[in-house]
């Protein structure tokens, strides 16, 4: 096992995020960002695996594992989340860009940052893993001829629309019926709860207004087949007309492949550094 330096770097709205890092202080920096309803240590076998030849960065995202939390639903919105990143990049890598891989809700706010123009030079790789882009993804859904890939993301996706609901959330929270509807192994109570703000932060507005965004920055989507929350058009063809250097990678495995396949998808973020990343 590798040691774990952890330290709390502040946000721009005064909020303390918890940042764990692993492997030499010298060697190219990865950052790694975690979704719903995890936090950093989702990425543990990932980690131990890059460790050995990058500096690992992952750290705990507002509302989650020791990191701070906000006082209302404004403080998960996409922008505050995206500067999130950047004070975390600036604290970990401050004079060099960093390779990103990310997962589920990690993915989702990563996009935003990857495809922020003002962060270009910040990130010089990106892997997501099933969580697209918000606004490319209704974009793609809203096109003629994909009422089939439309439907069946929705039937993938009702939990989306019961989060918007006051207190339905929390309620499965505390019957234990979210924990069985997620599964991917326990997590705290704290982190399913507050995780429920980042659905009622964005998802309606990039419903209403997609306004996708371009990126130049090298792109590896992992779609695994079965994702029970994601389907693989969805992830593989959304950023098509967005990602100029878009590479796909459709993978056997669940939704949870970061911790089932560690391994494997350490070896596909190595692969794509290599092959893409600025040296």
């Amino acid at each position: 096992m590798t040691e774990v330096t952890t330290r709390l770097v502040e946000t721009t709205d005064g909020l303390r995020l918890a940042v764990h890092e692993r492997g030499s202080a010298d060697a190219e920096t990865v950052v790694l960002v975690h979704g719903y309803p995890d936090n950093h240590s989702v990425w543990d076998g990932v980690a131990e695996v890059l460790a050995e030849r990058f500096h690992v960065v992952a750290y705990d995202v507002r509302g989650t594992g020791e990191s701070g939390v906000p006082d209302s639903t404004a403080g998960y919105r996409l922008a505050q989340l995206s500067a999130d990143f950047r004070t975390v990049v600036d604290a970990v890598s401050p004079d060099a860009p960093v390779h990103v891989a990310a997962h589920d809700w990690g993915s989702i706010q990563t996009w935003e940052s990857v495809t922020d123009p003002a962060l270009r030079s910040r990130i010089a790789t990106y892997v997501s893993i099933s969580g697209p882009d918000l606004g490319m993804a209704t974009a793609w859904l809203r096109e003629r001829g994909h009422l089939r890939s439309t439907l069946r993301q929705l039937a993938h996706s009702w939990y989306v629309f019961a989060f918007q609901a006051p207190l339905l959330p929390e309620a499965m929270v505390r019957s234990g019926l979210l924990a069985r509807f997620v599964g991917g192994g326990p997590r705290p109570a704290k982190d399913q709860v507050n995780g429920v703000e980042l659905y009622r932060a964005n998802f309606l507005g990039k419903l209403l207004r997609p306004e996708p965004r371009a990126t130049d920055v090298p792109v590896l989507v992992i779609a695994p087949r079965g994702d029970d929350y994601v389907t693989v058009p969805l992830q593989t063809e959304a950023p098509r007309a967005y990602a100029t250097r878009l590479t796909t990678q459709v993978i056997d495995g669940g939704h949870w492949v970061v911790t089932a396949e560690p391994e494997l998808i350490a070896g596909a973020i190595t692969a794509f550094i290599d092959k893409e990343g600025v040296r």
